[in-house]
């Protein structure tokens, strides 16, 4: 493996998610696939790991713009942190293959809703 090929997987997925305010993921838990030996079952964590940090820059970034709309947020914190341990206690649970299939399936609904705009 090329030593700029993880660094390189990193920025891709931190441009994707500030461009878009989301899917460095969906970049980064192939990627880790690709390019590591990670175990399958440590790919989605380690992505979470990586993403965390790309995510406070970005929100850094937006309110350093002053485009951080923070009062539109609010509503949401509590449902996703109570989603994002939910998931971190009980993902673990679910079969790989599956959580592959889940978010094939969340990216293409995604794609087709955004692409049928």
């Amino acid at each position: 493996m090329h030593k700029f090929a993880l660094p390189l997987a990193g920025a891709c997925a931190g441009a994707v998610t500030g461009f878009f305010g989301a899917g460095g993921g969906m970049v980064l838990v192939p990627l880790l696939g690709l390019l590591t030996d990670l175990e399958e079952d440590a790919v989605f964590p380690t992505s979470l790991s990586v993403i965390l940090p790309v995510c406070l820059s970005s929100v850094i970034v937006s309110a350093c713009r002053g485009t951080l709309p923070l009062h539109q947020a609010l509503p949401y914190l509590a449902g996703s942190t109570l989603g994002g341990i939910a998931a971190g206690l009980w993902g673990q649970r679910i079969p790989v293959k599956w959580l592959h299939k889940l978010l094939g399936i969340l990216i293409l609904w995604g794609g087709v809703r955004y692409l049928c705009r």
